[in-house]
């Protein structure tokens, strides 16, 4: 699905300016601090704020153009919304707000509605259906605020930061239903967040905002390696995203382990099925260097690489190496150690290399499962 944006839209002190083209298929991030533009975009695209000047093309579907004199309203856009406070009707239960949803539905272009029912199933709904909206808990509310938005027979979903309110372990719980549901429905989800954690493990393509302008855009591999991604968050730490799937479980040891690119590596115990996908975000800080495979040492995670960058502070003591793992499909690694350690080692671009991986360097609330001992 292809979305075309060439908007302005000014405020006094603040003004959000883009043209962008966005192939849009499975979750594709908007990040940027606060201010920067992220939930102006998205209610610019519902329909939801005016921009002074606009054209807005969703799969080929004009849905505003300032100059042609053309602004739908947002029920005839054929896109759905989920704020961060999710705005359920507090005078109707689960059951009555989904079906309410369900009534109000306008199919447009010969989109179909969601079923109830798959809806309910998708999102583990059915004990909460005869359920007071007060009595819910935040997790619970967002669940119920994205099957509504999703039997609107929406083409696109957009979610604005829905996790913001949550703690870790509703955002944990959370996580694994919005991954799923471009798959499940067809959909494709703009998802904005100021959360690289969150991102990292949701997003397919990213787009950064700063000060209402685009300062990044791509797959989200790539772009949360960038300085960009990086300021965002003061709380983020450098690192790489790696892909990996479950080979088996190491129930002795309590351990899962995966298969990455062709090598292995393991991590606390993790509830997901062998062939299961996950992906794993690791800090530089925690990947340690050897010119030799170590034996007698902790850290049980050594992986094959080679050197492809090394980025080194200008004054400080750190440099940031960049590594390509052996194997198939190629993915990188970064490791932060001293500029000291680059020159003992004699580390230089196309080296052969082991990068030392520590096991609780793998945050288990950003994996496809979920930790047996987290309930």
């Amino acid at each position: 699905m292809r979305l075309e944006i060439a908007l302005a839209l000014r405020y006094p002190g603040f003004t959000l300016e883009l043209d962008e083209t966005l192939d849009l298929a499975g979750i594709t991030a908007v990040m940027g601090a606060s201010g920067s533009g992220k939930s102006t975009l998205l209610r610019a695209l519902a329909g939801l704020d005016t921009p002074q000047r606009a054209r807005i093309v969703l799969d080929g579907a004009l849905l505003a153009d300032s100059a042609a004199g053309v602004n739908l309203p947002p029920h005839r856009r054929g896109v759905g919304y989920v704020f961060q406070d999710a705005r359920l009707f507090t005078h109707r239960r689960v059951l009555g707000n989904l079906r309410f949803a369900q009534q109000r539905a306008r199919p447009t272009n010969g989109t179909p509605a969601a079923a109830l029912d798959e809806v309910i199933v998708a999102l583990d709904l059915a004990p909460l259906l005869n359920r007071a909206v007060t009595g819910l808990s935040g997790g619970e509310r967002q669940r119920v605020a994205i099957a509504r938005a999703l039997l609107g027979s929406p083409r696109l979903l957009l979610l604005d930061e829905p996790l913001s309110a949550l703690d870790l372990k509703r955002k944990a719980e959370l996580l694994p239903y919005i991954r799923a549901l471009p798959a499940r429905f067809g959909i494709p989800l703009i998802y904005v967040s100021h959360a690289v954690e969150e991102v990292a493990q949701l997003a397919d393509e990213v787009l950064i905002l700063s000060a209402g302008r685009v300062v990044a855009r791509g797959e989200v591999h790539s772009v949360l390696e960038r300085p960009e991604a990086e300021a965002v968050s003061g709380h983020f730490e450098a690192g790489a995203l790696l892909d990996a799937t479950v080979r088996a479980s190491v129930d002795e040891f309590a351990l899962t382990e995966l298969d990455l690119s062709g090598q292995r590596l393991t991590l606390p115990r993790i509830d997901a099925a062998p062939g299961t996908p996950v992906r794993l975000r690791v800090r530089a800080r925690d990947v340690a260097i050897a010119l030799a495979r170590v034996e007698g040492v902790s850290i049980r995670n050594q992986l094959q690489a080679r050197v492809l960058r090394i980025d080194a502070e200008s004054a400080g003591a750190y440099a940031e190496v960049l590594l390509e793992l052996a194997g198939a499909p190629v993915q990188r690694l970064r490791a932060r150690i001293t500029r000291e350690s680059v020159a003992s080692l004699g580390l230089a671009a196309g080296q052969p290399l082991w990068a030392l991986v520590k096991s609780v360097s793998f945050d288990r609330r950003e994996l496809g499962g979920r930790d047996r001992n987290d309930g």
